[in-house]
């Protein structure tokens, strides 16, 4: 599928997927320019690809820019892998987010990052960064580090060459230093990370279980850090992790 945008071997399709990655995650629309600039991608090219995608209704053109349609949410909606694995946790992620008022944040791996597929939150949780449909940092977020614990000992060579960016002046950026942090909350089985994603906040989070067909996941409290309580957090969240183990179980198979 050969394109025009002066970038030999590089498909219209490839850039296509570009653009819409670059499309904000919060759902604003953004002009065409700033598009182009933020996917690395000629105006006019961007241009034409906005114009078709917006009539197959995968994005929406208004007098602000362009931004997500629904059409790309329809087709997300219909990965049966991840939508299984979100109706295992759900309920549990209400009720832990009941019985704390704090943020839980389901995550799974997606390369080199956490990709949020749901959370539960209300009006007495704290503003955190994290939405559905957002990718973050493995080593600076709960969700995060708690899936870099079941990862095996080459993965995480591969991961640790990368530079580890500060997300805050708390992030842990040396590799020797997080490998050591993973090794000994691996000996847990949870991780916590403290105002290294964003100021004032801490996370507390467990990983699920690997199994054949389902990305590695986690499940995550992101609370205020002068109020949390890892003896009344931990506890609860082993409960909701039993709970979707289990109803993985006789999806998925122990």
């Amino acid at each position: 599928m050969a394109g025009r945008s002066g970038e030999p071997g590089v498909s219209l399709l490839e850039r296509a997927f570009r653009m819409l990655r670059a499309l904000p995650a919060d759902g604003t629309a953004i002009a065409v320019p700033d598009l182009a600039h933020a996917a690395g991608l000629p105006v006019s090219t961007t241009h034409r690809l906005v114009a078709e995608l917006a009539r197959l209704g995968a994005v929406e053109r208004t007098a602000d820019g362009v931004s997500m349609g629904l059409g790309l949410w329809e087709l997300g909606e219909r990965s049966a892998v991840l939508r299984q694995l979100r109706e295992a946790a759900l309920p549990e992620l209400i009720e832990l987010y009941e019985g704390t008022g704090e943020n839980v944040h389901l995550g799974v791996l997606v390369g080199h990052e956490v990709l949020y597929v749901a959370k539960a939150n209300g009006k007495r949780a704290i503003p955190t960064l994290s939405e559905v449909g957002q990718r973050h940092p493995l080593h600076a977020t709960g969700v995060g580090r708690a899936i870099l614990l079941t990862r095996t000992p080459a993965w995480l060579d591969e991961y640790l060459r990368a530079p580890l960016e500060a997300e805050t002046r708390h992030t842990i950026t040396d590799a020797a230093k997080l490998r050591e942090v993973i090794v000994a909350e691996a000996g847990k089985g949870w991780a916590y990370t403290r105002q290294e994603m964003t100021l004032g906040n801490i996370s507390i989070a467990m990983p699920l279980r690997d199994r054949p067909g389902l990305p590695a996941a986690a499940i995550g409290i992101v609370a205020h850090a002068s109020s949390a309580d890892e003896v009344r957090l931990l506890p609860l969240l082993r409960r909701a992790v039993a709970a979707i183990e289990a109803r993985l179980d006789t999806t998925f198979g122990g």
